[in-house]
């Protein structure tokens, strides 16, 4: 009986294993960014809706459908500039020259929790809290920052204090930006970052600060900023920045997020 209702052809099983890879792809892509968040909300929404149509629940029905219409709109203009950003990094990633790159398609990674070298991002950033070296360090999370770390310099470097030092040098042509650590390497250096748009920022934020807590907003990272002016360590996680932190805190908050 259950063959002359259910009939599955290998059409079906390739279109079900496209929509899954394609799923996986853009979890992989958004995941611990607000992106993945708006998404989560939107679909929360969406199911709510359909559950609403199918009990026949009218108005709530043609409020949440409106919702819905009009909030997608809203999304892209809001948003317009980090589509354009996301847009640029699909097509720089998935296409290698003039044809389309099924390798990096179909590369599935399932990655382990981050093993990042604390003692030396420990002891780079308490010589230039020392010294009043101006750093700026973006430590991934579960965040995709591959579209961040190509607007700098590619390195893929071992994590090292000395490799902190020559790179927030003033001398080096690499310490003007950010330098983003992911796993135990040092990934890229010379990043250029968003810049916060929250108001009532006090004054004496400049523009290391500002574009700490605006990667923070955007993606799951840790982020820590030394003050070239007097030597603060401040760190910035989740859009929330705390400033003047002591040793001890950031060793403990490196400890639990990548210990």
């Amino acid at each position: 009986m259950l063959s002359a209702f259910i009939h599955i052809r290998l059409l079906d099983i390739i279109d079900m294993i496209l929509v899954a890879l394609l799923f996986y792809q853009l979890y992989m892509l958004i995941r611990g960014t607000v992106a993945y968040t708006i998404t989560l909300g939107i679909a929360i929404i969406y199911l709510f809706w359909w559950a609403v149509r199918a009990l026949q629940m009218e108005l709530l029905s043609n409020i949440l459908g409106s919702v819905l219409g009009v909030g997608v709109i809203a999304l892209i203009i809001v948003f317009q500039q980090e589509i354009r950003r996301f847009l640029i990094y699909l097509g720089s990633r998935y296409v290698d020259g003039n044809r389309i790159s099924f390798e990096k398609i179909l590369n599935l990674r399932f990655e382990s929790k981050s093993k990042v070298k604390i003692k030396s991002i420990l002891k780079a950033v308490m010589k230039f809290s020392q010294e009043k070296t101006g750093a700026l360090i973006v430590i991934k999370n579960k965040s995709n920052m591959d579209m961040y770390s190509e607007t700098g310099d590619i390195l893929n470097a071992e994590t090292s204090s000395r490799l902190f030092a020559s790179i927030f040098n003033k001398t080096s042509p690499l310490h003007d930006g950010a330098v983003i650590v992911e796993n135990d390497k040092v990934k890229a250096a010379r990043v250029i970052l968003p810049v916060t748009d929250k108001p009532g920022l006090p004054p004496e934020y400049g523009l290391r600060h500002r574009a700490g807590l605006g990667i923070s907003e955007v993606t799951d990272s840790l982020v820590i900023i030394v003050s070239e002016e007097n030597g603060q360590i401040s760190l910035a996680e989740n859009g929330i920045l705390q400033k003047n932190v002591p040793s001890s805190i950031l060793i403990q908050k490196l400890e639990e997020d990548f210990a």
